[in-house]
């Protein structure tokens, strides 16, 4: 009995405490935006119902789901920091209940922001994202803009596209070279073209100045033209390689997708597949820091929870940066997508089981 009571009201604290500091933080946050999109608002007449139904209504999971682990260990050391300066703690275990038994209301807690989060970060907010785009493309000048250099597409096996850039307002790519290989991995054909546009009506590209040299062994055939049609089998859509299109994707249509640009032989699938795992096992984090904010604010100190929060906020900010730079290494290293989303918490989990074992019993 004495169990489910003490459970209860750690678990209460624990939620109560994540739900306001949240809350908080979002006003704080939705206040600076709007001084900062008012003059957008204003300027493109956005209506006040979709302002707040459409734009930051879908925001606000997204923002939560980006920073919940750091809420989770802000609320955990503060209500926790503020129960060790009451002496509830060693109430607590001197009533007989161990340390560990302790932890488990924090484990329920954490356990249900974290499979909260899980659901929102691969079904929920993808959809939230989709309203939100749609917003910022009407009311907001954030226009999506091609700034992508040096794109090779794979359309088919042995088949290779390359442009140096795309303009994808006026859907016009620039050196346009098409390598074709055979199954030897030769060279069999090789299309360039100084500028190809896409026609919309007949669905093919044409190419200016355009150049084709056909290898046949020892033979060699060269055609130029001033501008032929071609068909690429892709669209302007095929080349506006735009991250941003990954945050409406769910859990299953974002698999499908690094499935495909596998194939295509995107340059971008680290950065895709970095994204995929950090919704798969963010939420882990969320388990960990709770862990590491009781080891730290369990213990009654001098300056009560500035002192832990400053010790905690340190430590929080240590773990962003450090998911930061393994994200950097696998982006232009060596570094598997998954060891490095999976890395730092590998490394603040045995931090977190370090502190439970210093902690106060």
């Amino acid at each position: 009995m004495r169990y489910k009571i003490i459970d209860r009201y750690i678990l209460g604290k624990f939620l109560r405490t994540f739900c306001a500091a949240i809350g908080l933080i979002i006003v704080i946050v939705i206040v600076f935006d709007i001084s900062e999109k008012l003059d957008d608002f204003l300027s493109r007449n956005a209506p006040l119902k979709l302002i707040v139904f459409q734009y930051y209504l879908n925001f606000i999971p997204s923002f939560v789901n980006l920073f919940s682990h750091l809420f989770v260990f802000i609320s955990v050391i503060f209500f926790t920091s503020k129960m060790a300066g009451n002496t509830e703690i060693i109430a607590v275990l001197g009533n007989g209940i161990s340390f560990r038994r302790m932890l488990v209301p924090y484990m329920y807690g954490a356990t249900i922001i974290a499979i909260v989060i899980f659901i929102f970060g691969n079904f929920v907010i993808p959809i939230n994202n989709t309203y939100v785009k749609d917003f910022e493309r009407n009311y907001i000048k954030n226009t999506y803009q091609n700034n992508m250099r040096n794109i090779h597409i794979q359309i088919e096996k042995g088949t290779q596209i390359y442009v140096e850039s795309f303009d994808n307002k006026h859907n016009i790519g620039y050196k346009f070279t098409k390598e074709v290989f055979s199954d030897k991995n030769e060279m069999v054909a090789k299309i360039t073209s100084d500028q190809i546009t896409f026609d919309s009506v007949s669905c093919n590209w044409k190419a200016f100045n355009y150049s084709c040299r056909t290898i046949n062994g020892l033979e060699e055939t060269f055609t130029r033209r001033p501008d032929t049609l071609l068909n690429l089998g892709i669209t302007p859509a095929d080349f506006n390689i735009n991250y941003n299109s990954v945050e409406t994707m769910n859990f299953f249509k974002l698999r499908e997708f690094i499935k495909q640009e596998q194939q295509r032989g995107s340059h971008l699938v680290v950065t895709y597949k970095i994204e995929q795992y950090q919704r798969m096992l963010n939420p882990l984090a969320i388990i960990i820091m709770t862990l590491i904010g009781v080891a730290v604010s369990s213990r009654k100190m001098r300056g009560g929870v500035g002192i832990h929060l400053a010790i905690g906020i340190a430590i929080a900010f240590s773990f962003i940066v450090f998911m930061k730079i393994t994200t950097v290494f696998a982006t232009n290293g060596n570094l598997s997508p998954f060891m490095a989303v999976l890395l730092p918490q590998i490394i603040y989990a045995i931090t977190a089981f370090v502190l439970i074992k210093k902690a106060p019993k």
